[in-house]
């Protein structure tokens, strides 16, 4: 995965964040190859049944590459993990080998304009509708939506409900788009949100209104147990976004330490002189630390064992050390590193996000307190 994210990936992602293009749909079909979207979907399901430490190397490698390609593989990690915990037997047998060769690629559909980090309070609502339901209301922040066949789509199926209590998830199909109309589904509208980095995907708002999911594709077949079954999936989320942080902060310190070696200033390499040495020996101390927190996360999940403050310990830190490295290294680029054309300009508006995403860093803390405290 190094020598893809070299090969394939690294030569082309400053020039795929400067004009804001989608990854190329090559790249995804390489990694289909690669195993990457059924990494740890069992080998019954058409997957490889690799560990959670595996997809810890894997998403660490490609982010190196470009957080864009190292996020890819994140929604099919979610989608999976709902269906084999929630799911029934004939969603598992539909959707699994089909999420595992990214025939099907999906997409997360959970958080609203007015309900960030407060899921349960979400309103769009699915109403039953013979068999079926219609979605009606409004998500946004919804990474890789247009050219994504299936949602993982989180709404409200009691309507005498204001709490997480009376969320439903379905698995709702919906048809690809492309440029000229990226959200060709009836009863669904979507535009896309202009963002600073992490571009590859892009994000959308969308609207749904009347939007028609099948009964069969309720997971679990219950309505009611939503929240739970995303809750499930936090552990796993967390920890393949602190790998990804770990992949950023690795970018910034191969760009910086290059950077520091071949720029010379007072006749020798900027390397040479103690602060920016040390600013790097620092980089590489801070990712070791979080690399080991994260990679434990992955081996207590892979054993079976509640994992939820490790997890959320290493994506809180992850995140950090990706925002310090990728600062640090700016700095150590001084004025270039504000420009456009160098590619730390792109890693740190890259790593900004991971502050935010994936459950934002006060929520992290606020997690690993409560539990402390007992």
């Amino acid at each position: 995965f190094r020598r893809y994210a070299v090969e394939k990936v690294e030569p082309f992602a400053h020039e795929w964040h400067l004009k804001d293009e989608l990854i190329p749909i090559e790249v995804i079909n390489e990694l289909a190859e690669l195993g990457v979207f059924g990494l740890t979907i069992p080998e019954e399901y058409g997957g490889l049944g690799l560990s959670k430490a595996s997809m810890c190397v894997v998403s660490e490698e490609l982010s190196r590459g470009y957080i864009g390609v190292g996020s890819l593989g994140t929604r099919s990690e979610i989608a999976a993990e709902l269906i084999l915990a929630g799911g029934t037997d004939t969603q598992k047998s539909k959707w699994l080998p089909r999420i595992a060769s990214a025939e099907t690629l999906p997409t997360a559909v959970f958080t609203e304009p007015n309900t960030g980090s407060d899921l349960g309070a979400l309103r769009t609502r699915a109403v039953k509708h013979g068999d079926n339901y219609k979605v009606t209301g409004n998500k946004t922040w919804i990474t890789h939506a247009a050219r994504t066949h299936l949602m993982t789509l989180l709404a409200r199926t009691d309507p005498d409900t204001t709490n997480y209590k009376g969320l439903s998830m379905f698995l709702a199909e919906k048809l690809p788009g492309d440029d000229a109309n990226p959200f060709p589904s009836a009863g669904m509208t979507g535009g896309e949100i202009e963002v600073l980095g992490y571009r590859g995907m892009k994000e959308y708002e969308l609207g749904f209104d009347g939007f028609d999911v099948k009964g069969e594709n309720l997971l679990g077949g219950e309505e009611g147990k939503g929240f739970k079954q995303l809750m499930e999936t936090f552990e796993s989320a967390r920890i393949q976004t602190a790998a990804r942080a770990i992949g950023v902060a690795q970018s910034a310190l191969d760009i910086s330490m290059q950077y520091a070696i071949d720029r010379k200033q007072f006749g020798k390499s900027l390397i040479s002189f103690p602060r920016v040495s040390s600013k790097l020996a620092m980089i590489a101390v801070e990712i070791m630390i979080a690399r080991q927190l994260t990679y434990f996360s992955a081996f207590e999940k892979d054993e079976g064992r509640r994992c939820d403050v490790e997890a959320g310990m290493a994506k809180l830190l992850g995140a950090r050390v990706a925002w310090a490295a990728a600062d640090n290294g700016l700095q150590i680029h001084g004025g270039n590193g504000f420009a456009l054309e160098y590619k730390i300009s792109r890693v740190l508006c890259d790593a900004r996000i991971l502050n935010i995403f994936e459950g934002a860093a006060e929520i992290q803390a606020q997690v690993i307190a409560r539990r402390l405290l007992g």
